[in-house]
């Protein structure tokens, strides 16, 4: 049977009688239209990616495909991406070949570094085409949904920096520090001594460079360091990690918060800001697109559930005091940084090559609408250390969080003649 009627009649058995505002052009200029007015087109190269769609994970395949130049893609994102999970409806569910338990075992030092250099050190210029101005690579926060990148990592900042009520003097630790955005916050609107660590050297040589640069390098060190090996005896009033322990592993996070919870004082803060997967289900194996993102993207990231974090910071002392979930404001953030992205390509091809930019590109889009299926989540996760028998006092209330000058009321019971 003819190979391309095989895979139109395929995908129109699939869609049910559903219209699919695709056009696909073949390799040799035969075009199909599955609506009368189709928004995307698809041009396909070869015949090549018919025989990989029919066997494989179809969002995995297309990635592939338009990273490797063999497929080209016509219309706005938000809607090819509309359009490509249209039509992994038409295909069976496959599973990946990989499993947990292979992927859990890579999480040594050296894997984790190789990993790291692999996606963070591409080039500081590139990040700078498309980040904010302060050189931040995770979720922003938005208040209207309005703002611009600057304005939503900005105010992410800060809310990080109320949520743990950072004290002039108090020791910071950020794990996974990044370019040193948020010591930079803290340091210089909340007066905080910090240590930031990396296994970036990019982000290590432009981190230190900044702190030198903004004069905050007698208050902040930057460290080109595992976590695991901050020293035993460093202890810290409040600890962040923001946009890190996707890197960490499913099995290595009672690891993760056990160091945490080492290098923390007595009643000291801990916020952990990161991608959780939005079930169960998802967390325990892979998803379409999934195995793009481990070949292209993050090799060995791992997204657990929330369920299993909180479950983790609890074996570590780890007393959770708020749980917050800013999936739309990941969304709205991946959709600033795809259309700036888009804004600067010529100097990004120049920078890092074609096929590096296809990969972030159409990275970037699909983890935006990911967030907006609610395919993936991100919650930040506030706790505090308490491990002694005479518990530290919480506050009453979120309010400090969010007005001004609010004073922060610690709950403690007034226990009368009961």
């Amino acid at each position: 049977m003819d190979l391309r009627k095989n895979f139109l009649d395929h995908v129109k058995n699939g869609l049910n009688g559903h219209p699919l505002p695709l056009r696909i052009i073949f390799w040799d200029d035969h075009s199909y239209d599955f609506a009368d007015e189709p928004i995307v087109t698809m041009r396909l190269k070869s015949a090549k990616i018919i025989t990989s769609l029919l066997v494989g994970s179809t969002l995995d395949v297309l990635g592939e495909a338009y990273v490797q130049g063999e497929l080209d893609l016509e219309g706005r994102y938000q809607d090819i991406l509309a359009v490509a999970e249209g039509l992994s409806n038409a295909f069976p569910k496959k599973k990946s070949s990989k499993t947990g338990l292979i992927r859990k075992a890579l999480h040594s030092k050296s894997k984790d570094q190789e990993a790291i250099h692999y996606h963070y050190d591409v080039s500081n210029d590139f990040y700078q085409l498309w980040l904010d101005r302060n050189m931040v690579y995770s979720c922003g926060y938005f208040k209207t949904g309005e703002e611009d990148i600057d304005t939503a990592q900005e105010q992410k900042l800060d809310h990080i920096c109320r949520k743990l009520h950072l004290q002039p003097g108090e020791r910071l630790l950020d794990i996974g520090c990044g370019w040193g955005g948020l010591l930079s916050w803290a340091a210089r609107h909340y007066g905080i001594q910090g240590v930031g660590v990396t296994l970036s050297e990019e982000q290590y040589a432009l981190a230190k460079e900044r702190m030198e640069r903004e004069g905050l390098a007698d208050k902040v060190e930057i460290r080109l360091q595992d976590y695991r090996d901050i020293p035993e005896r460093e202890y810290f009033d409040k600890v962040s990690s923001i946009g890190m322990f996707e890197h960490v592993g499913r099995a290595k996070l009672p690891e993760y918060f056990d160091v945490i919870q080492r290098v923390l004082k007595e009643g000291g803060w801990v916020m952990n800001h990161g991608i959780t997967a939005a079930s169960q289900d998802d967390e325990g194996g892979h998803h379409s697109g999934s195995d793009f993102i481990d070949k292209y993207v993050f090799p060995d990231g791992e997204i657990p559930h929330l369920w299993r974090v909180v479950r983790d910071m609890a074996g570590a002392n780890l007393e959770v005091l708020d749980v917050e979930n800013l999936r739309p404001h990941y969304a709205q953030t991946l959709i600033h940084w795809v259309r700036r992205l888009e804004a600067h390509k010529e100097e990004a091809i120049a920078m890092v090559g074609e096929t590096r930019y296809r990969i972030w590109a159409i990275y970037m889009a699909g983890c935006a609408y990911g967030f907006w299926r609610n395919w993936s989540a991100l919650h930040q996760v506030l706790a505090v250390k308490q491990s002694g028998e005479e518990l530290t006092p919480r506050p009453w209330e979120r309010r400090y969080q969010y007005v001004d000058n609010d004073p922060f009321r610690l709950a403690e019971p007034e226990w009368g003649d009961l």
